[in-house]
């Protein structure tokens, strides 16, 4: 549920995505890569870190090239680029090509609040990308993803719906995704309980996610939550090794599209995206080093250790700092 400016053109010379909202993020990418497909199919698409835009880099993937291809340069968290590339990335603001799509995704507030003002200066095309801590945001979020799905949903199974999952919006998503696909007719409460009451299975996912993002405290409250409310150890366990697995066979694939990739894998598409995003961290010592936390952990919940509970706080402590050893080594 981005909100975007009243000149809203996909294609516009610099679209600015602002906020924390990783879903958002993403569809903001989405949409923007999409329309320069539909333009032109061979459009060529470089998406990348503060680490990958190094000074001069942004002026080699806009100069012109000889068959005058369209390009979408995506620079993910703007807020963090060097004082240089920043300078590099001003100026091109004002005087964008042609045929390049620049898409900035800046979290907002202080940090980098130079870059950020300086392209709503340029005219940019501004998406609004917020994180949705209240439960009156996420409702409305769902209540969205039904109309825009064009299907009906009473305002109980909205609610039932947010109670069942939480807080994460693609798991939302998720959920009015299969929804829609699998009822016919208005979705009504019933319905959701019928498919999502007592999702443990969901919520020990949860944990996994935030834990291989390198996200310490929300893992650890996610798993309280899952622990309070009945989760078994051992499917949270069982989520945290699919999750670092899923880390460790991607990085050592071969590049490719998501479908190749999912065939390759035996994963589904979507999941080749999520774990793309996840696994920028990541180092093969960091995984290595997650998956022996993940056994230890095992074998705690498994009647090798008196507290369950400790031996899984440990494990998603250690999974969260390999997800970022890439940023320390």
């Amino acid at each position: 549920m981005a909100r975007k400016n009243a000149s809203d053109d996909p294609l516009a010379p610099v679209t600015l995505a602002v906020g924390q909202e990783e879903l958002l993020l993403d569809r903001a990418v989405r949409e923007v890569v999409a329309a320069a497909k539909a333009a032109d199919a061979d459009t060529d698409v470089r998406d990348l870190t503060p680490d990958q835009l190094q000074p001069g880099t942004l002026a080699e993937l806009v100069s012109p090239s000889l068959f005058a291809e369209r390009k979408v340069v995506v620079v993910r968290g703007a807020q963090d680029l060097s004082a240089d590339t920043v300078k590099d990335v001003k100026a091109y603001l004002s005087s964008p090509a042609e045929e390049i799509t620049l898409v900035l995704l800046h979290a907002g507030g202080a940090k980098g609040k130079g870059l950020l003002d300086a392209a709503r200066k340029a005219g940019a095309r501004e998406v609004a990308c917020p994180k949705m801590t209240k439960p009156a945001d996420r409702l409305a979020f769902v209540r969205s993803e039904f109309r825009t799905a064009g299907r009906s949903a009473t305002p109980e199974a909205c609610q039932a719906l947010v109670d069942a999952i939480g807080s994460d919006l693609r798991e939302l998503a998720s959920a009015v995704t299969q929804l829609v696909a699998d009822v016919e007719g208005t979705i009504d409460e019933a319905v959701v309980g019928r498919y999502y009451t007592g999702r443990a299975e969901a919520s020990s996912f949860t944990v996994a996610d935030r834990a291989v993002e390198g996200r310490t405290a929300e893992a650890l409250e996610a798993l309280r939550w899952s622990l309070s409310t009945g989760v078994a150890p051992v499917l949270i366990t069982s989520a945290l090794a699919q999750g670092v697995r899923a880390i460790g066979k991607l990085s050592s694939a071969r590049g490719g599209r998501p479908a190749d990739l999912a065939r390759e894998l035996g994963m589904p598409p979507w999941k080749i995206d999520r774990v793309r995003q996840q696994m920028r961290g990541w180092t093969p010592d960091g995984v290595s080093a997650a998956l022996r936390a993940v056994a230890e952990a095992d074998a705690g919940v498994k009647g090798g250790g008196d507290d369950p509970e400790y031996a899984l706080e440990k494990a998603i402590v250690t999974i969260a700092r390999a997800a970022r050893s890439r940023g320390r080594a």
